[in-house]
């Protein structure tokens, strides 16, 4: 694995880097707000679908809370629609630090990027966010009754399907990082106890409840992902020179 410093040792393709991501940014961040003000009128479809599709009854504790929340709905619903143009902009700059990252290889791993992003908030929306909210709902009883508020139920919802998104990066991530040689497999293989521990703090910090349930719901997809970023290291990831295998070890 060549070192980082190899890649960095011409200044000239780190600002280039910075500079490419900053125009970006700024890129990105004019298409988000005009889909954002766009997407305002879809809403309260959003809003109706997610209270249906998890069965919560909703209150307002304060006048403006409602209109706050769909104005959170619209931005929202415009960076998961921006999401392939914001992926690609990052993709693009990386190839001004990285020669070895060709055009054909930031397409392809921009496909992957785009699939599993909407794939892992596909796979909280349908499958783990109607379950968790139903164990939440479980604790209600003949003199226990839930009073969810909109703000935080879209705060909840929101954020648990953007954290799958972007956690089910993960084994592209790592295959990238593999392919750039930033990081060896063997490295990964030998510290994966605290790469298990670092799964469980990450899944306690993005999931909205504190409970285990839910935390599970998280951790065990992601350390799943985890794995399968190991095997696709080994497949298709920068080979290991035997003479350097255990240079770092």
């Amino acid at each position: 694995m060549r070192p980082v410093g190899e890649y960095l040792e011409n200044p000239d393709r780190l600002i280039s880097f910075l500079e490419g991501l900053r125009k970006a940014l700024i890129q990105v961040g004019a298409v988000v707000l005009i889909f954002a003000v766009a997407g305002y009128g879809f809403s309260k479809s959003i809003l109706t679908f997610l209270q249906k599709h998890t069965g919560v009854a909703l209150a307002y504790y304060g006048l403006s809370e409602t209109f706050f929340s769909l104005l959170n709905i619209a931005l929202y619903a415009s960076l998961f629609v921006s999401m392939p143009f914001l992926l690609y902009k990052v993709l693009a700059a990386l190839r001004a630090v990285f020669p070895s990252f060709s055009r054909m290889m930031m397409v392809g791993f921009w496909f992957g990027a785009v699939f599993l992003f909407y794939l892992g908030a596909g796979f909280c929306l349908f499958i783990t966010l109607p379950y968790g909210v139903k164990f939440l709902l479980s604790y209600q009883g003949a003199h226990i009754e839930a009073i969810i508020s909109v703000k935080k139920f879209v705060s909840f919802c929101l954020l648990f399907v953007f954290a799958f998104g972007i956690i089910f990066e993960l084994p592209l991530s790592m295959i990238l990082l593999g392919r750039l040689g930033l990081i060896k497999v063997s490295f990964l293989v030998r510290y994966r106890g605290y790469a298990v521990l670092a799964i469980t703090i990450l899944s306690a910090v993005l999931t909205p409840t504190p409970d285990a349930f839910n935390m599970m719901l998280m951790a065990v997809p992601l350390y799943l992902l985890f794995e399968i970023g190991i095997v696709g290291m080994r497949l298709w990831g920068k080979k290991e020179d035997p003479l350097n295998k255990d240079e770092d070890e």
